[in-house]
């Protein structure tokens, strides 16, 4: 029984139009629909077993008890964590702004022309401090980072170095990105020597190495020989830095290396016990076309106007597929976005202010502890010191001070200091070893001269000398600057964003709240467990709730992107078969529907790809996967599947389909993308599958924030859960865990907060309510606009959709009309285009989520049939309406007016419009004339454009 609560606001449709919706279609119920829809054989016998839901007051009492039980400690762990003071003006206006988080990524640049600037503005940043050519709009961590550097420079080894598989390993590189570059190095059959760089061993076929800068015990080595003895032996170079210390020290850029790596946390991201966190990738323009995630471009609209959109690699896994060099799917973009809004707050005065305080401060602890007597174990250190003392009883002084050092052993401890710590906190740190050595320190503390401590690794190059990174550094005008470029943005409080397989629902301002929270957004994600309790209860719940959702045993809350999670899975597998000694099998089948990161995910894990055909109901090819799964059965891994298909429809072979996998030793993998269709009514489990990923991002409600952050966890069987993920300084995963998947050992916990408060509001009758709405309002668009397009897949036997259906628009070519018009003038009609062109080529997959009501659904598909009105008059009025499409504000207020038909018709093409406009800011984007010319970065371009 639903109570008062959360799933009537979160739930669109009232009970009135579930009616009118049912009526429509000639159903009689919900229930009806789902019969006709979902094959009986995978319906689950018995409702989910959470209980019911709470109201949003019950929750935000719950939580906040919950918050209690994590002890925040003064936090001096470092190792590429640290805690940062984030600007009020950016948590107020951009963290908990549904402006920000709620966009989608900026595939449709007319209307993303604020966050792609303020990408444009993070690249930029990067690009500046790193003194690279290019930098990406982010990645998901730091040890994701690493491990895509390495993997694209051994990808662009030159012919004759074909059988140079060694890479090179700094022993003083952080152990989670070692675990990280473990697990992507192994399947791809790379070889890491991790050593000291001053005794490396030539002789060996090394293609790369990386370096972190400073070390993970704090010391600044200096590089440039080091680097330079690569560089004659022509063997490429990684970095991995911290982005503060680059304020004031000596850029990697400057020592020629060929890549620049690292995290962008320090910039104002809160630590939120591990993530999400947005990571940097600088590299050389040379690698311009292989660099992994998205750049942001500058190109020229059709009034030869600057405008912004993505370059390059836009959506390239979905093209290569299994030649793809990367899955990378989802970034961190909101974080990105707050990192590059921290820069152009503080600007470069502010930036090396900063960091000259914290380096202060840490030259003074040094001289501190020297006159207490303490040991030092490094030399040119930024914030970091390494000490020698005993480490159980600096613990037990320690943590009876509620203070966090780093304990590497038994003797060896690294303290590393922060823009919070204050001379209070200091003199706290003191104390712990006045305590330990018996001795009291009189001396005071000193203004440090940097460059004079930091002698020859200090910063001479100018940065950040852009008006951007000089204009608003007060808090008026930082806050109408991010005013600005959200006006530019269409996010989810403007209208509805039907983008199939994408699931665009409501985040709720009850799940996001805790978020800001101080005793869940400033935890270390390396706290010892008991410092944690909080959060280790929430997220063992979280792990119970969507094993029971699935119908599995275990669940890995480590992967950070669906991606991720995909790739998670194939080596849960991988080492499944090899702990069988059946290390022959690497064969993967996926149909030609799947989405296109599932074959990169595939390569990636060292399986060979077999696509399946798919028939005309856009089902598995029954007679080509037998005879794939039975030609390939001494080989094969895994099938990969996405369930309902990516077609939008529910297979009714599915369960024969799995059981012919297992009987020819395989394994099957859902990717959980379309979960929105399960929850409560079927699960991965019921249909045989043996792992899924479940996007956190789409059906459990977090904010896609602009193209992230997300979360991808993993579900397993039972026989699958001692493989799951484990982490080199928490102990997670199974007893047989493969190496790490991401940095951190839950991933990004903060925004699991999210998810966990989506599933406990609505409860399990709500979940499966929310399930079987988003099934009707699929329904209900199919039914009205079927006829005036053509729906390209339906159900074999009722002719139903699950939550999302696919619309033909390849017939408009005889008109002159291609998908991409149509989508540019859904922005007139001030709508997001549903997804383009994916899974089939000049089509639109739409899915409407939960969230909307009918009032928004009915705008929706009117103006889809508005559209296609325009195209069948096919006159030389509407065919140039369409192509001159998106209409910009500026366009229908000038004097001058060349076009055939009205202004009215151009910006106003039905009535709901004059009370509710959203004008893009740029007029249709030239795609090729920004890849003619690429430019990614402020320092690049002549005209960047404030206004």
């Amino acid at each position: 029984m639903i109570s008062d609560h959360f799933s009537l606001r979160h739930i669109g449709p009232s009970k009135k139009d579930i009616k009118k919706m049912l009526d429509y279609m000639g159903l009689d119920s919900i229930e009806k629909l789902l019969n006709e829809t979902i094959p009986k054989s995978i319906r689950l016998e018995k409702p989910l077993k959470i209980p019911d839901g709470i109201s949003e007051h019950e929750f935000a009492r719950e939580i906040r008890k919950l918050s209690e039980e994590n002890k925040i400690f003064d936090c001096y762990i470092g190792l590429g964590y640290n805690p940062t003071i984030l600007p009020a003006v950016i948590q107020r206006n951009i963290l908990e702004n549904p402006g920000w988080y709620t966009s989608y990524t900026p595939y449709q640049a007319e209307i993303a022309q604020g966050r792609l600037e303020a990408l444009f503005n993070f690249q930029t940043m990067i690009c500046d401090l790193t003194k690279m050519d290019l930098a990406n709009a982010s990645l998901l961590d730091e040890g994701t980072a690493a491990s895509e550097a390495m993997i694209m420079l051994f990808n662009n080894r030159n012919n004759n170095k074909n059988n140079y598989n060694y890479f090179f390993v700094d022993k003083n590189i952080f152990p989670q990105s070692l675990s990280v570059l473990k697990t992507r190095a192994n399947p791809l059959g790379i070889k890491l020597l991790v050593e000291d760089p001053n005794k490396i061993d030539f002789k060996i076929k090394f293609f790369g190495g990386i370096f972190q800068y400073p070390g993970k015990n704090g010391k600044i080595q200096n590089l440039n020989p080091i680097i330079k003895k690569f560089r004659e032996k022509e063997i490429t170079t990684v970095v991995a830095t911290d982005l503060l210390s680059l304020a004031i020290i000596t850029p990697p850029g400057e020592m020629e290396v060929d890549v620049v790596v690292g995290s962008s946390q320090r910039f104002g991201i809160p630590m939120g016990y591990g993530g999400p966190h947005a990571a940097f990738f600088a590299t050389k323009e040379i690698y311009k076309r292989n660099i992994p995630g998205r750049i942001i471009g500058e190109t020229i609209d059709l009034d030869n106007s600057r405008a912004l959109r993505m370059a390059l690699q836009t959506r390239e896994q979905h093209i290569k597929r299994d030649r793809a060099t990367s899955n990378i799917c989802t970034a961190q973009v909101l974080l990105a976005i707050m990192g590059g809004m921290y820069a152009v707050y503080h600007g470069p005065k502010g930036l090396i202010s900063i960091a000259k305080k914290i380096h202060e401060k840490t030259v003074n602890l040094s001289n501190f502890l020297k006159s207490l007597g303490v040991k030092q174990m490094n030399g040119h250190f930024f914030d970091t010191i390494m000490i020698q003392a005993n480490s159980k009883k600096i613990r037990s002084i320690a943590e009876n001070k509620k203070i966090n050092f780093n304990y590497i052993d038994s003797k060896n401890i690294t303290i590393s200091l922060n823009e919070t710590t204050t001379i209070e906190d200091f003199n706290k740190i003191i104390a712990v070893f006045e305590e330990l050595t018996k001795n009291k320190n009189l001396e005071k503390y000193k203004i440090i001269n940097e460059k004079k401590s930091l002698k020859i690794h200090s910063r001479k190059s100018k940065f950040l000398t852009h008006d951007v990174f000089n204009s608003y550094h007060t808090e008026t005008s930082l806050m109408r600057y991010i005013k600005l470029l959200e006006k530019k943005d269409l996010s989810l409080n403007h209208s509805m964003i039907s983008l199939g397989s994408c699931t665009m629902k409501l985040n709720a301002a009850s799940e996001m709240l805790p978020l800001s929270s101080y005793r869940w957004n400033n935890l270390h994600p390396f706290v010892p467990i008991y410092q944690a309790s909080g959060y280790q209860k929430l997220l063992s719940k979280l792990e119970k709730q969507l094993n029971t959702i699935t119908g599995f045993h275990s669940t890995s809350l480590q992967p950070n992107s669906g991606a991720q999670g995909e790739y998670a899975g194939l080596m849960v597998i991988r080492s499944y078969h090899k702990s069988k000694g059946e290390t022959d099998r690497n064969i993967c089948l996926i149909p030609a529907s799947a989405h296109g990161t599932n074959p990169a995910s595939a390569i990636m894990a060292g399986m060979k790809v077999i696509v399946i055909k798919t028939d005309k109901h856009g089902n598995i090819d029954w007679n080509d996967i037998n005879e794939k799964a039975i030609k390939y059965k001494k080989y094969l891994s895994a099938l990969m599947i996405t369930y309902p298909s990516t077609h939008g429809v529910f297979e009714s072979k599915i369960k024969e389909i799995t059981k012919l996998i297992h009987n020819c030793g395989g394994q099957v993998y859902m990717d959980g993308a379309n979960m929105n269709a399960q929850v409560g009514l079927t699960s991965p489990s019921k249909i045989g599958a043996d792992v899924c990923h479940l996007n956190l991002h789409k059906t459990f409600a977090i904010p896609h924030g602009g193209g992230g952050p997300g979360v991808g966890p993993i579900c397993v069987a039972r026989h699958l859960s001692e493989f799951l993920p484990g982490n080199p300084i928490i102990k997670v995963g199974g007893k047989n865990s493969i190496t790490a998947i991401s940095s951190a050992p839950y991933g990004s916990s903060l925004a699991c907060i999210i998810s966990y408060a989506y599933i406990k509001l609505l409860g399990g009758e709500g979940l499966k309510k929310a399930t079987e709405t988003a099934i009707l309002n699929a329904n209900y668009i199919k039914k009205r606009l079927d006829g005036p397009f053509k729906i390209l897949y339906k159900g074999e036997i009722n002719g139903r959709n699950a939550h999302e259906l696919i619309i033909d628009c390849r017939e408009f070519r005889e008109n002159g009309i291609e998908v991409n018009d149509i989508a540019k003038r859904l922005m007139d009609y001030g709508f997001h285009a549903p997804t383009v062109s994916f899974p089939v080529a000049g089509t639109m997959m739409i899915e409407p989520t939960e969230s909307e009501n009918l009032e928004e659904i009915d705008r929706f598909c009117n103006a889809m049939i508005s559209i296609k009105k325009e195209i069948t008059k096919n006159t030389k009025e509407t065919i140039s309406l369409l192509k001159n499409a998106p209409h910009t504000l500026k366009m229908v207020t000038s004097d001058k007016w060349d076009f055939p038909y009205t202004r009215t018709k151009a910006a106003f093409p039905l009535p709901y419009l004059f009370k509710n406009k959203f004008w893009p800011s740029v007029r249709r984007v030239d795609e090729a004339h920004g890849d003619r010319n690429l430019i990614c970065s402020c320092s690049k371009t002549s005209d960047y454009i404030k206004n």
